[in-house]
């Protein structure tokens, strides 16, 4: 029996749910760890080689590792125990950084064991993000739901604020030590899934793999209002994981410290815990088209604003506005999608969403350092904002996303 199965008088709030508390905090740990990397990896690849355009390429690297998995990681999450999933996934990204860390201790600087070790961060992690997404309609009630979506949109966001700082000063101090320290908290979230108790889901029958993988295509593909979603969830997170190549970039090119760079790039955490803090109310009282439709057209102004203020504060305070915007939509969104999905499916939604958006974060990190590479930071930012506009456009143009259903 799930969560959503029982009775009203057997469904805890949402702080007396010691198994929404063990996901949440093990997922939180699993995103630190995944910002940590998406600054360090950059950082410590521009020092060794100098090379901007291999600066984004590792991050694409991690990005497109995740993209590949993400649909075959999803049919694991439906066929397999989604607890085990979880801990398989941390015990090896735990040992992969472990064994960075100790390379970099001993003076060694390998390109192909960094981006090995940036496939497994990338692959693990695709298994990971649907076994925790599936698992979450699981130990909360359906009318909880969205309030638990808005809630977990902090994680990324306390992650972004304090991974990018962290990343930027453990760098100063030594290039191992994010590395070891990535390590240790994956080694915590272990410790920590252990805890976790899911309800036992019925068992998967045993059809071929790839019956599997065509079902879940076939799933989110058809369904009429999920399909243009993910068109628009791809352009968002293109222009955003480009971005945040960009203004790593163009800090360098104006010759910010790691520790203030850190610092700079805590603006964006900041405004998405905001953010994230308030979704659940924004969710509750705004249309989800006005919503959606909203944060596009806000999007495409604030980078525009991005381009023309100077790099530091003033940076950090816009960067912060974009990242305030996004817990509320992408709750919206992904209540939608979790709501609607049959638990059999979750994962396998969960995958092919992944799919279409770790593409696009895979193409963005390396398109942002192709862009700085061939010209300055100000212009890839106007174009960036050009590009937003854009998918403003198409967003306000579509019919389905003008009539998003909206759910409480």
């Amino acid at each position: 029996m799930t969560v959503t199965e029982a009775g009203p008088r057997s469904v805890p709030p949402l702080s007396r749910n010691r198994n929404y508390h063990v996901l949440w905090g093990s997922q939180l740990l699993s995103e630190l760890v995944s910002q940590l990397c998406l600054i360090v990896f950059p950082l410590m690849v521009r020092a060794a080689t100098g090379s901007t355009p291999l600066m984004g390429a590792v991050a694409a690297v991690i990005a497109a590792a995740h993209m590949a998995a993400n649909v075959p990681a999803g049919v694991l999450v439906d066929r397999f125990d989604r607890k085990r999933v979880m801990l398989v996934c941390q015990c090896v990204r735990a040992a992969a950084m472990a064994s960075l860390a100790v390379t970099l201790f001993r003076g060694h600087f390998s390109l192909p064991h960094v981006l090995a070790v940036a496939v497994a961060e990338g692959l693990m992690g695709a298994a990971f993000d649907p076994a925790e997404h599936a698992a979450l309609p699981q130990v909360v009630a359906e009318s909880q739901l969205s309030t638990a979506v808005a809630r977990n949109t902090s994680r990324r966001y306390v992650a972004t604020l304090l991974g990018p700082a962290g990343a930027g000063f453990l760098f100063a101090v030594d290039p191992m030590v994010p590395f070891a320290v990535a390590a240790v908290l994956l080694a915590v979230s272990c410790v920590m899934l252990c805890f976790l108790r899911l309800p036992r889901a019925e068992p998967v029958r045993e059809p071929e793999k790839a019956g599997l993988l065509a079902d879940g295509f076939r799933w989110v593909l058809g369904h009429r209002v999920i399909r243009p979603t993910l068109i628009w969830l791809m352009c968002c997170e293109l222009f955003i994981s480009a971005l945040i190549i960009i203004v790593l970039a163009l800090s360098g090119e104006n010759g910010l410290a790691p520790g203030k760079l850190g610092v700079m790039m805590t603006g964006f955490g900041v405004g998405g815990l905001f953010g994230a803090a308030v979704a659940g109310r924004l969710h509750a009282v705004l249309p989800a088209p006005a919503v959606i439709i909203g944060f596009s057209w806000c999007e495409a102004v604030l980078t525009l604003v991005l381009a023309l203020v100077p790099t530091g504060l003033p940076t950090s305070v816009v960067l912060g506005g974009i990242a305030f915007l996004i817990p509320t939509a992408f709750t919206t969104v992904m209540t939608y999608q979790l709501t609607v999905a049959p638990d059999e499916l979750r994962g396998r939604l969960s995958g092919v969403v992944g799919l279409f958006a770790g593409g696009a974060g895979a193409i963005g990190p390396l398109v942002g350092g192709l862009l700085m590479g061939g010209g300055d930071g100000r212009t890839s930012l106007l174009i960036w904002a050009g590009g937003l506009a854009v998918v403003a456009v198409g967003t306000t143009l579509s019919p389905t996303l003008r009539r998003f259903p909206t759910l409480r």
